[in-house]
């Protein structure tokens, strides 16, 4: 009854709901049809954190899937248990140092929120609004029979 309570009730701000709606959102958007709006909120909520002073900076670390290039690095930021990757700002490569090749062992723990507590939470966080397209529905087109020309005859 209590886990039924806690899955619908609003969370509260703590660092520790933060990190788990970060690493819930983060992990949906490697698979969402269109991440771009995850990324942004994750990125712009370890911002905030970082900048309040409730989240690290701690170093640099090799991207695994460096885009075009041979070698990538990204941020490594810790928030309460849990460890993200941002993409890199120029003064982050004069200030923070680099911790090399990164370690596949170390692991977030389990998150117990859903996508949707978790995307409420860091639009919360953040203030960010989500720009929801209105949706469209696909009329079914009616079946038109095709229209055959003799030969030389124009289709217009």
């Amino acid at each position: 009854m209590n886990s039924e309570r806690n899955r619908y009730s609003p969370l509260s701000l703590t660092i520790e709901n933060l990190s788990q709606a970060i690493y819930i959102v983060n992990r949906h958007a490697k698979t969402a049809p269109n991440p771009k709006f995850l990324y942004h909120l994750k990125h712009e909520a370890l911002l905030k954190l970082v900048r309040e002073g409730k989240a690290k900076k701690i170093g640099l670390h090799f991207s695994r899937n460096p885009k075009l290039s041979q070698q990538q690095s990204d941020v490594l930021i810790v928030c309460g248990e849990y460890s993200f990757h941002i993409p890199p700002t120029k003064s982050d490569f004069d200030v923070l140092p680099h911790l090399g090749k990164l370690d596949s062992a170390i692991r977030n723990p389990k998150a117990k929120i859903s996508l949707a507590q978790a995307k409420t939470l860091l639009l919360q966080f953040t203030g960010i609004k989500e720009d929801q397209p209105p949706r469209s529905f696909k009329r079914k087109k009616q079946y038109e029979k095709p229209v055959f020309k003799k030969l030389g005859e124009s289709y217009f």
